[in-house]
Formats: C-alpha cells, sequence, structure tokens
C-alpha cells in the first residue's frame, strides 16, 4: 500500500470534471497543489452516495480555506457513470473524479479490494489520503464499514494539525 514519502503513481485514467470526461494520468491529476483524494467502492453505493461524497461536497469551502487545491473523488466505475453521480450528486465543480474502470490506479495505490462476495468485483477500499505536489503526506484507510477515518472531517482535523 502506498505510504507516508511515496509519489503518486502514473496510471492512464478518465477524468470527470466541470470540464467534461478526458483522458489522464493519475500523476496529472494529483500531482500539482494540496490535493485530497478520497476513493470508494462504487458510485451510487449507499455510503458512498449517502454518508462519504456530500461530507466533502459540504466542507469544499473549509478545505479549500485549509490550502487544499483540489479535490478528488476515485473508484472503479467508468467515466459515464462517474459523470452521471457527479452531477446527481451536485458535485460537478466542486469535486473531480477519476474514473478507475480497470482498476489500475486501485491496484497501483495498493488500495484495490476483492468485493467479488457482493458481485462487485474488484473494487477501491474506503480511504482518503492528503497529497502535496505528488507525494503522499498522509493516507486514511477505513478498517470497519462506514466513514470515519476517511470522511472530510477527519481530513480537516489532519490538516489542521499538520499547519499548526
Amino acid at each position: 500500500m502506498i505510504e507516508r514519502g511515496n509519489p503518486v503513481p502514473s496510471v492512464r485514467v478518465k477524468l470527470v470534471d466541470a470540464n467534461g470526461i478526458a483522458d489522464s494520468t493519475s500523476d496529472a491529476i494529483l500531482g500539482t497543489g494540496l490535493v485530497v483524494l478520497f476513493s470508494v467502492p462504487g458510485a451510487f453505493t449507499p455510503t458512498c452516495h449517502v454518508n462519504h461524497l456530500p461530507g466533502f461536497i459540504a466542507n469544499q469551502a473549509k478545505l479549500h480555506a485549509a490550502g487544499v487545491t483540489r479535490i478528488v473523488c476515485a473508484s472503479v466505475n467508468d467515466q459515464h457513470v462517474m459523470k452521471a453521480w457527479a452531477e446527481a450528486s451536485g458535485a460537478l465543480g466542486k469535486v473531480d473524479f477519476i474514473a478507475d474502470g480497470n482498476a489500475e490506479l486501485a491496484t497501483a495505490l495498493g488500495l484495490a479490494k476483492d468485493f467479488s462476495g457482493s458481485g462487485m468485483g474488484t473494487r477501491y477500499a474506503r480511504a482518503a489520503m492528503i497529497i502535496r505536489n505528488g507525494i503522499v503526506d498522509n493516507v486514511f484507510v477505513e478498517d470497519a464499514p462506514g466513514v470515519s477515518a476517511s470522511g472530510a472531517p477527519a481530513i480537516l482535523m489532519a490538516l489542521e494539525t499538520a499547519n499548526s
């Protein structure tokens, strides 16, 4: 698993943002400024849709005030699903999305998790990272169902601690 001090890997992904859908690489998306990346098992899935993403939307201004230049959500879904989720959740223009349809970035980060038992195949573990200019500052991986360590409030606390 990626650790503090590691550079973000360069993996081909699809970027979904306010400009639409574009081919990109993970290091191009995550490599400049202070970036918060959070990963979810799936777009529109109950915990991701109701508990994880909304916290980052609601705390966008506070995250930016803490110095965050970009908030990014990654999931093992195709770009069309990610765009529909961004639009349906009101996140478009507030959060950028990485569509990692083949779980290549999830695997490169060491966050790939087998959800085959529930019919979902390989997905991301629920997690979050603070990345400064392409280097990982902190990694927060949930060790139980739900959102606590990787939610926006926990990331805000980590940023405040780092800035004090």
